[in-house]
């Protein structure tokens, strides 16, 4: 008996030894798992612009989340899930480092959102590939594209980050956006990485075939990929040339003022300081040019012209920003030509209750609108259709009660929404105005120039962010939209970064961030008669629909294989 119990003690001992190891062997393997991903996240980011390289370096993305993928392959569907929380929230926090100027609370809030989705995608990333043995890392370049549409398409949608942003430099590689959007530029570069990750993940685990035979294996997708490539980059190639040496319609003369001033810091004394530089600097330019048009930027004079012009203030203690009003509109009278702003316009809350309450408030509410000033009146108003959530925008006031108010104790305010594509004439030049922020979306420049607009004419504040590189992140996802649209965009912002976007997507003419002055712009412009509607402009978002499609039914389809497979198994057992 004592024998036995020797050699029992013996064996408890070997497993408990042997577990001991295993634990140790698997939390170094998380551990290194940990520091791949969080080298991934710093690379990646180094893709855009941003502290690191002040443009970016858009090649990076070709190579950067390799890693990405042979970290899900080669980990658990116990550990995959936080892992994808892990890699979002560190990306978001390297590359948007600037939303700590944003808000206080922008920096956690907007890296956990977006750590919450790449956990989703993780986990999607992880059933592509348990489920399809042969071309998983085809499938799981399909569901990337479908997350990071999804990623942008719900209420808090943030678009920065896009893989295809990363490439806002390499002109004959994005073109094929007049097409497919960014998505299929988003294809293309991720594509190869999954391919790549899934063999240097069986490298790790001693699964891995000799190289040449994993390439002589997947000849064909490497074949169809090359082919993809060359056929894109001719492609962009052919529109690049055609674009730089095609003759515009028009040109069409603009003055844009940068005034240097966050538009949210508020009072009649900082309101009156950024409408005397403005004045300032648009009379100056108008004595050296002679301009179609002056642009200013978003918010850029903030007392709400049609509100004071409509309704009198008597009374509510407003009059003195009443008496700014009537100054903006004494100085649009004389201009002598049209003047484009960014203005809030203030409407009648509650209808059955006079503009001006007995306790002296107003009874009013705010769009985030563009106005066109022309002969002292306001010819035409736009209002932002796509607000930015959180801090313009709260649909779920009766949902999250405790965020909503979380958000007004940390001086958060709504927004009134827009919801018409408006498009603009002056001098015979159709434009339209995306208000900041909704120049990250194509679907809507795409709607504008559906509507009818030959011009894009953006309209930004990114003065807060006190980032160069914030600053060229924005610009550098609005180039994306003249090429989506074959239109010129023209981009008046309050610091930077102010430019003119030709159709093929260069940048050009910027202004010195951060600085006051004034530029005027040649603007090309190019009329639906002679340059009829790109694909991507009748056919929006049509590449991203198809993958978030697929992406279904091959999750759904490989789910039902996993199943069967191993009740199978089950049975044969």
């Amino acid at each position: 008996m004592s024998g036995i119990s020797r050699l029992d003690q013996m064996r408890n001992d070997s497993l408990k030894t042997a577990v001991k190891k295993t634990s140790v062997r698997n939390l170094r393997t998380l551990g290194s798992e940990v520091l791949v991903l969080a080298v991934s996240a710093l690379i990646y980011s180094m893709a855009f612009p941003g502290f690191i390289v002040p443009d970016g370096f858009g090649l990076i993305a070709f190579i950067a989340l390799i890693p990405v993928f042979a970290v899900i392959r080669h980990t658990s569907w116990k550990h995959v899930w936080w892992m994808g929380f892990f890699f979002g929230f560190v990306f978001y926090i390297f590359f948007a480092y600037w939303l700590k100027s944003f808000h206080a609370l922008a920096i956690v809030l907007i890296p956990v959102i977006k750590a919450f989705e790449m956990m989703l995608c993780f986990i999607a990333l992880k059933a592509a590939d348990s489920f399809f043995k042969r071309f998983g890392y085809i499938v799981q370049a399909v569901v990337w594209v479908a997350y990071a549409y999804l990623s942008e398409s719900w209420f808090a949608g943030f678009s920065y980050g896009n893989i295809a942003y990363a490439f806002y430099q390499y002109a004959p590689f994005v073109q094929i956006a007049d097409i497919t959007g960014i998505w299929g530029i988003a294809f293309l570069a991720i594509l190869p990485q999954p391919f790549i990750g899934r063999y240097l993940s069986d490298l790790v685990s001693d699964k891995a075939p000799r190289f040449s035979s994993y390439i002589l294996h997947n000849a064909a997708f490497i074949a169809v990929y090359a082919l993809l490539m060359i056929a894109n980059l001719i492609y962009g190639g052919v529109k690049v040339s055609e674009w730089r040496n095609k003759e515009s319609d028009r040109i069409w003369d603009v003055v844009a003022v940068q005034h240097n001033h966050d538009s949210w810091e508020g009072g009649y004394y900082t309101y009156l300081h950024n409408f005397n530089n403005l004045r300032r600097y648009t009379l100056e330019a108008l004595s050296k040019t002679e301009p179609d048009l002056v642009i200013w930027s978003e918010t850029a004079f903030v007392p709400s012209v049609a509100w004071h012009t409509q309704y009198s203030t008597e009374g509510s203690g407003y009059e003195i920003t009443a008496g700014l009003v009537d100054q903006f509109v004494a100085f649009g009278e004389n201009l002598g030509v049209p003047l484009l702003t960014g203005n809030p316009e203030g409407v009648i809350k509650d209808e059955t209750l006079p503009p001006i309450l007995d306790d002296g408030s107003t009874n009013r509410i705010d769009y985030n609108t563009v106005i066109l000033f022309d002969d002292g009146v306001i010819r035409e108003t736009y209002r932002k259709q796509h607000l930015v959530p959180f801090t313009e925008h709260f649909p779920y006031e009766e949902e999250l009660p405790w965020l909503y108010n979380l958000l007004l104790a940390n001086d958060y305010n709504w927004w009134l929404q827009g919801d018409e594509s408006v498009v603009f004439e002056s001098d015979g030049v159709k434009f339209s105005t995306p208000i900041c922020f909704e120049d990250n979306f194509g679907y809507l420049s795409a709607g504008f120039v559906a509507s009818g607009a030959d011009v894009i004419v953006n309209m930004s504040n990114d003065n807060w962010s006190k980032k160069v590189s914030a600053e060229m992140q924005h610009a550098a996802m609005g180039s994306f939209r003249s090429i989506e649209t074959r239109k010129s965009t023209i981009r008046g912002t309050n610091s930077g970064i102010t430019c003119l976007i030709t159709p093929e997507g260069t940048i050009h003419e910027e202004m010195e961030p951060f600085a006051m002055g004034w530029h005027l712009y040649h603007v090309p412009v190019y009329t639906h008669e002679s340059n009829p509607d790109t694909f991507y402009v009748t056919h929006i978002d049509l590449f991203a629909h198809a993958a978030v499609y697929a992406s279904y039914v091959l999750l759904g389809i490989g789910a039902v294989m996993k199943i069967v497979s191993f009740a199978r198994g089950k049975r044969n057992r």
